[in-house]
């Protein structure tokens, strides 16, 4: 026992020496929201506690940490930290409002931050700032990550949707078999890339739920004479009622029938609501770019389309085969394509392009399997759509006018297939939005120095 002053104090200087000199077992409580930089950058969850971790606030708040995290149990290994166990769903997040995380060991930790209520996104940063680690994350531990710069609410210039396109890749006619398609797969975790088939998308998977759009074209171009021109179909309203497209406008009357066509109203920029008589009865419509006359109108419908009342097909599903869908696991939303899904953006920024709607329906029997689902692959933006609206509190049935631009949180969606998409299109700015603006640039750069095809009738990609 130390009882002289001197000997207390110099013991006491000597104890806070050897404390100060250790590195820290843990660093300091969360930033608040005003305290975070402008990049918001956030770094792989297995992360030496000298690197630097930010936590990107999902949603405006004056506080970002209502309560200081609460440590239960400290590590004891200073190296890392590294993910045991990452909440499936961020409406879990909601309701627990925390995230446990194990060390080496099997010795655990909760961190309690009540207002992260949606979620986070995990990365390791190199000197750019704008890689990813090397280190591969479980399945279940990945996460969307963005690289370079980071857009909010689709604001953005409508420039950075343009990409130079050869002609001759813009793919005139399907593979001789629909599983034949190339399959570009990129891993967001890793920054991998493989070029595979599409007859072996099995083996990339890990056990997600494959959800498709199973809307099927209808023969909605239908011929009108003096003035020669067309009707094409994109909505049916109500029974004999549709919305659609006619030309030309200008020359076009309202009260006037051509054909089996009455036009009722024009709505504007060429849309109209009209009456048909029976059923509709033209040819497929195909894309412009599509110059070639198609032989077999069924390669411009899915294997598994059943729900009548599209303008145009979610090309995504072009691909598979009775064959290989048995050797998945599947589950069907419908939404029917129209005018929103193939009209190019014409305004100089993204935020102004006006998205008119296009119905869906999910079952309820389907929605519980897809909400349950530890991981969802969506074939094409179509079902991105569908999933994200009902993530977002949308009912089972209606219409949808949700707008996926870069900047946009994804609640349901894990992985996307998806074909490659025209510039300047609502389509490729979903993409962007979930694999990053530039790794999506350089993917298309790539694509088109491995000679990829392009658009409808072309090749695929798998962002995992």
């Amino acid at each position: 026992m130390l009882s002289d002053p001197v000997d207390r104090r110099a013991a006491s200087l000597l104890l806070d020496a050897r404390l100060d000199a250790g590195e820290p077992l843990v660093d300091s409580a969360p930033a608040r929201r005003d305290e975070i930089d402008e990049q918001a950058e956030v770094v792989d969850a297995r992360v030496p506690l000298s690197e630097q971790v930010a936590l990107d606030a999902l949603e405006a708040a004056d506080q970002l940490i209502h309560q200081a995290a609460h440590l239960r149990e400290v590590a004891g290994d200073r190296d890392h930290l590294s993910a045991q166990a990452v909440l499936d769903r961020v409406s879990d997040a909601r309701r627990q409002g925390g995230l446990e995380l194990g060390r080496r060991g099997g010795e655990r930790l909760d961190l309690v931050a009540r207002a992260l209520e949606g979620g986070i996104h995990l990365r390791r940063l190199d000197a750019t700032g704008c890689r990813v680690s090397e280190a591969r994350l479980r399945a279940r531990d990945r996460f969307g990550i963005h690289c370079g710069r980071r857009y909010r609410g689709g604001r953005m210039d409508v420039s950075e949707l343009d990409y130079e396109l050869p002609h001759e890749l813009i793919a005139q006619h399907p593979a001789a078999r629909r599983d034949e398609s190339r399959l570009l797969v990129y891993e967001r975790s890793t920054g991998a890339v493989r070029h595979r088939r599409f007859s072996e998308l099995p083996e990339e998977l890990r056990g997600e739920l494959v959800v498709v759009n199973d809307t099927k074209v209808v023969p909605a171009r239908i011929a009108i004479e003096s003035p020669r021109g067309e009707v094409l179909l994109l909505e049916r309203i109500e029974d004999d009622l549709w919305e659609g497209l006619a030309r030309p406008t200008r020359r076009l009357k309202p009260g006037r029938r051509y054909g089996t066509v009455e036009l009722i109203e024009h709505l504007g920029e060429g849309r109209w609501r009209l009456r048909l008589d029976g059923e509709p009865a033209g040819v497929t419509p195909l894309p412009p770019y599509i110059t070639e006359p198609l032989d077999d109108p069924a390669r411009y419908q899915t294997v598994y389309a059943r729900e009548p009342g599209s303008a145009a097909a979610p090309t995504a599903g072009l691909h598979f085969t009775p064959e290989l869908l048995e050797r998945l696991e599947v589950e069907r939303v419908t939404l029917h394509v129209g005018l929103d899904t193939f009209r190019p953006v014409s305004e100089a920024r993204l935020e102004e392009h006006p998205m008119h709607g296009e119905r869906y329906e999910v079952s309820p029997g389907a929605w519980e399997r897809i909400r349950a689902a530890p991981r969802v692959l969506s074939v094409g933006t179509t079902t991105v759509r569908t999933l994200e609206t009902l993530a977002g509190g949308g009912p089972l049935v209606g219409r949808t006018e949700l707008f996926i631009a870069p900047g946009f949180e994804f609640q349901r969606v894990d992985a996307l297939l998806t074909n490659f998409h025209l510039p300047r299109s609502t389509l490729l700015a979903l993409v962007m939005a979930f694999a990053g603006v530039e790794e999506t640039r350089r993917l298309y750069g790539l694509a088109i120095d491995e000679r990829y095809r392009f658009y409808s009738f072309g090749d695929a990609m798998l962002v995992l």
